[in-house]
């Protein structure tokens, strides 16, 4: 268990009569009124008797467990965990944001709601779109949001029945549960060998049913979509509207955008692309954009900029509605703001060349090792189908974990779903060459173990304090309480 101290778990420290802190008497007298019978106790809690020093040495060496971009290299692909400058932690942290309530009125609020509105305004600047929310909580929220935009455009124009979306087979997963969460049937469409979404393939799908188009550029092979202008013609022609899955957006920084490839439609995930930390369910931020003539099914609330250079907020009747309490993650929204700031147009476009670069360099070194079943330049990650020489049986899975042996978070494993073990890797832009090759050297080191000692890497990890639990009984049967773990050993 990552619970232990010093190789023992804290119930095993647990001593009668040991306590970590003393409360004094609150001297508090006279009426209350009384809990409920259902709601007393009828037993003491089984809590551990520790002293203080144990109790912090306890959740201390737990935290040590943790990883993250500050403990080390995360090529986690897919879900991008990007250095977080400390300063955008400061800027979040500032009083006068963090002190504002979210009902407080607008002449009180006017540097939060200016805030807010800069960062549309860069966001819609970034993405080539004309107006942008910041109200969805996540990547797959915004995804929802797009969709819900796209469903109230059909229907203020009658077109009720056009209900299907489009994705192909490398989507991401959200993309699909987005769609059916949105009332909406989804069809998948096949990619060409080359990674690339096959033209030939949609146009068939295309007709009077179709509501959208979900596609993510680069996809989530890391290939660019050199077609998505005939592409777009195709689905607009068929009245249907193009939506673009921010999730990759990163490598295109001030290189292209999204607005001006076709789409209509579009979420960022700024707990990516932006450096905004995120995991573990949040917080994350997904905005979303859309092209000229779709700002009013934005859903509310809006900050508008007044005549008088003053922000405030409003509602429209045309909007699709409320998709969170007020606006959404404003803490994550202000990193974003400060990172943006901060690089300037220079700096996001050095960063999505940089994120390119280490992926490529990565690639290359690797694919004599590696099975890389698409050649090619990617852009800010790629996909292995697990290691060249299938012989020794070593998965993908086995690959990752021993991975942790050396101190690296394992990269996304077995998605995309187009290859048996797929392995995608996502250096990000901040990692320096050193870095870098430290990690081939590893990724050559576990080939080559797998090589002479395949059985080893089976096994591993060796050195985690959690080695190789049954995975679908920890999801089905979680120990997540204190008294669990005492009824687990005693057992």
């Amino acid at each position: 268990m990552n619970s232990t101290y010093y190789g023992r778990l804290i119930f095993e420290l647990s001593k009668e009569g040991r306590r970590g802190c003393s409360l004094p008497d609150t001297g508090v007298k006279g009426d209350y009124a009384p809990l409920p019978d259902n709601l007393l106790r009828t037993k003491t809690p089984a809590l551990p008797r520790v002293d203080e020093p144990t109790l912090v040495r306890h959740y201390h060496n737990m935290s040590a467990n943790n990883f993250g971009v500050d403990s080390g290299f995360y090529p986690l692909g897919s879900c991008t965990m990007k250095y977080n400058p400390k300063i955008n932690e400061e800027v979040a942290a500032l009083e006068g944001f963090t002190a504002v309530h979210p009902l407080q009125p607008d002449y009180a609020s006017q540097g939060s709601l200016e805030a807010y509105y800069t960062l549309c305004r860069a966001l819609a600047e970034i993405g080539g779109m004309s107006e942008f929310t910041l109200n969805p909580f996540a990547g797959a929220h915004g995804e929802l949001t797009g969709l819900m935009v796209i469903r109230a455009y059909h229907q203020s124009r009658g077109d009720d029945k056009r209900r299907v979306v489009i994705v192909p087979d490398s989507a991401h997963g959200t993309n699909p549960a987005s769609a059916a969460v949105a009332g909406l049937k989804v069809v998948e469409v096949k990619s060409r060998p080359d990674g690339t979404l096959d033209v030939e393939a949609l146009r068939p799908l295309l007709n009077d049913e179709v509501a959208a188009v979900m596609m993510t550029n680069p996809n989530t092979l890391g290939i660019f979509e050199t077609d998505i202008p005939e592409i777009a013609k195709a689905v607009h022609e068929a009245g249907a509207l193009m939506y673009y899955d921010g999730a990759n957006l990163n490598p295109l920084l001030g290189v292209a955008r999204p607005g001006d490839m076709g789409f209509d439609v579009m979420h960022i995930n700024l707990h990516k692309t932006f450096s905004t930390p995120h995991g573990g369910g949040g917080p994350g931020s997904g905005p979303v954009g859309v092209r000229k003539g779709l700002e009013q099914f934005l859903p509310n609330p809006r900050v508008v900029r007044n005549a008088d250079g003053t922000f405030s907020l409003t509602d429209t009747d045309t909007a699709l509605g409320s998709v969170s309490a007020t606006l959404g993650n404003f803490a994550v929204q202000l990193k974003a703001l400060a990172y943006i700031l901060t690089l300037g147009a220079s700096g996001l476009m050095e960063a999505g060349s940089l994120a390119t670069l280490n992926a490529n360099y990565i690639k290359e070194s690797l694919k004599d090792k590696y099975l890389l079943p698409i050649e090619g330049v990617c852009k800010h990650e790629f996909v292995f189908d697990g290691l060249a020489d299938k012989s020794t049986g070593v998965t993908t899975l086995n690959i990752a974990k021993r991975l942790l042996d050396y101190g690296y978070h394992a990269p996304t494993i077995y998605f995309p779903l187009l290859f048996h073990e797929s392995l995608m890797i996502e250096p990000t832009e901040t990692e320096s060459k050193e870095t870098l090759d430290q990690f081939i050297d590893t990724m050559c080191t576990i080939a080559d173990e797998a090589a002479s000692d395949p059985d080893m890497v089976k096994a591993a990890p060796h050195t985690t304090p959690v080695r190789r639990p049954d995975d679908t009984q920890a999801a089905l049967t979680p120990k997540v309480t204190y008294s669990d773990l005492i009824a687990d050993a005693d057992a």
